[in-house]
């Protein structure tokens, strides 16, 4: 499968973005999907995951109550709704893919290009 990330951009801080990965070449239901951020200068970092169901999900620390993962299946997609961004979310962010969510959160799995999200204060 390969996932194509996208949705990034300028956006000012307390503002909502979305993105979006598609897997294509096969179905991404039988994966735990999740997404990465690596900020400049700094390690890359988990930002939440679903798992294949899409009936449990999980957020770092920094991001919840305000990071939402979904899936949709049918369109062979996972989202990542952002809202409240703060200037500390400005980072190059990932998708991934593996079929357990254990080890998709330490990094290991089939990834995506990075999309650019900046958010200005």
């Amino acid at each position: 499968v390969q996932l194509q990330a996208s949705g990034g951009g300028l956006v000012q801080a307390g503002g909502s973005l979305r993105l979006s990965c598609a897997a294509s070449g096969r179905s991404n239901r039988q994966y735990a999907m999740g997404w990465f951020r690596q900020a400049l200068g700094k390690e890359r970092e988990f930002v939440g995951g679903i798992i294949p169901s899409g009936t449990r999900t999980y957020y770092a620390d920094s991001v919840k109550g305000r990071f939402t993962i979904s899936r949709d299946s049918a369109k062979n997609t996972v989202y990542l709704q952002m809202n409240n961004l703060k200037p500390e979310d400005t980072a190059d962010y990932y998708c991934a893919a593996h079929a357990s969510i254990v080890t998709l959160q330490t990094g290991q799995g089939l990834w995506g290009q990075g999309t650019l999200v900046t958010v200005s204060s």
